[in-house]
């Protein structure tokens, strides 16, 4: 599943989609809600570090890459704590924390387009809002996907899939 994962995330970056409306978020919460420690932090560095090869490096990756990695970490909490508010509110966290985080990085690096000042910080965050739109809907849109997904599966799984009965 881990591979799946990577391999989607990969192909959606790729694919053209809407500024920030990817799948990486929503493979980090669900990776943290259900898969190992260790295999839910690599899966979405995997699918940057692998996208970003082939996109083109750029100056805010330890900034993107460390936004998905504590969304990673918001999943890992999410796993025993996995109720629908839960899981809307930690994909709202995470998309707000990919923001914040982001933004920071595009003011802060050298040459940026911003002024090192706290204006250029505001306007760099308010500039970023429509960014902030299209990941926040799309790792809504995504979340749903799978989560959703996992658990109609699962429900069907008990459901028609009967049980060993010991004789």
């Amino acid at each position: 599943m881990a591979y799946f994962f990577v391999l989607l995330g990969i192909v959606f970056r790729l694919i053209p989609h809407l500024p920030n409306a990817t799948p990486v978020a929503a493979i980090a919460l669900f990776g943290g809600s259900y898969l190992d420690r260790r295999t839910a932090l690599l899966i979405p560095l995997l699918i940057m570090i692998a996208s970003d090869l082939i996109l083109g490096l750029h100056s805010l990756i330890f900034f993107t890459w460390g936004a998905f990695l504590l969304t990673g970490l918001i999943g890992l909490w999410l796993k025993d704590h996995k109720t629908t508010p839960n899981i809307i509110g930690s994909t709202i966290a995470s998309s707000l924390c990919f923001y914040l985080i982001t933004n920071f990085g595009v003011w802060a690096v050298p040459g940026s387009w911003y002024p090192h000042t706290i204006s250029g910080l505001v306007n760099c965050y308010v500039m970023g809002l429509p960014f902030l739109r299209f990941s926040l809907l799309g790792d809504l849109a995504y979340v749903a996907v799978l989560f959703g997904l996992y658990e109609f599966a699962r429900a069907a799984a008990v459901r028609f899939i009967p049980l060993k009965r010991s004789i």
